[in-house]
């Protein structure tokens, strides 16, 4: 389960911590594809990503995390050390995002650490509305993607959905999907038990 705070001794910034079952090896190149990372933020709507160089790249797109969503505009580097990835953002409230990685009893744990120290706090207060409210949610939807694909990435189609599929839509059609995936169920489900009935009452 994910736990987020806001640090004690700064206003500056503000993280959450989970356990993964990846070893720290592992962790590090999930973290270093940071397209995915930042797609399965489920409060990021995607609308332009490309590469501008090595590590460096520009994401266009929108934070739904506040009521109106706000615009995402910017260039991020990514810097990667062996024991965290480190985002740095070229514009907006938020500095910097770390993912720091350590050993835990079994498998590692993730940290995600979100930095605003590049903005001091009366502007900070004065610009709430920019401000990204998405970290809970998505350290906890980070965690079960991990989880996920600790057990399934073996298998090539899995791979390939997620990739493919899955990653490149945004969050209101990934919830449809997903609605759309178990009305399917049911729907076989009561076929399935309206044939039993049948073959029950006239055989």
């Amino acid at each position: 389960m994910a736990e987020a705070e806001a640090a004690a001794d700064s206003q500056d910034a503000a993280w959450a911590s989970f356990n993964t079952p990846l070893d720290k090896a592992s962790l590090l190149a999930f973290c270093q594809n940071v397209e995915r990372l930042l797609r399965i933020n489920p409060y990021l709507e995607f609308e332009k990503w490309e590469s501008c160089g090595e590590n460096l790249f520009h994401f266009q797109g929108r934070n739904l995390s506040q009521n109106p969503p706000f615009a995402i505009d910017l260039e991020l580097q990514m810097e990667s050390q062996a024991d965290c990835v480190r985002l740095e953002y070229n514009r907006g409230l938020k500095s910097s995002t770390t993912f720091k990685i350590e050993d835990a009893s079994q498998g590692s744990k993730l940290t995600i650490i979100e930095d605003y120290e590049a903005v001091h706090e009366d502007e900070r207060q004065r610009r709430l509305e920019e401000v990204d409210k998405s970290l809970v949610k998505w350290a906890e939807d980070l965690q079960l993607y991990i989880m996920r694909w600790k057990r399934w990435s073996w298998l090539a189609p899995w791979r390939w959905y997620m990739q493919r599929i899955w990653q490149p839509m945004n969050p209101a059609s990934r919830r449809i999907t997903y609605m759309l995936l178990w009305i399917s169920v049911v729907e076989v489900a009561l076929i399935i038990l309206g044939v039993a009935i049948y073959f029950a009452e006239f055989r």
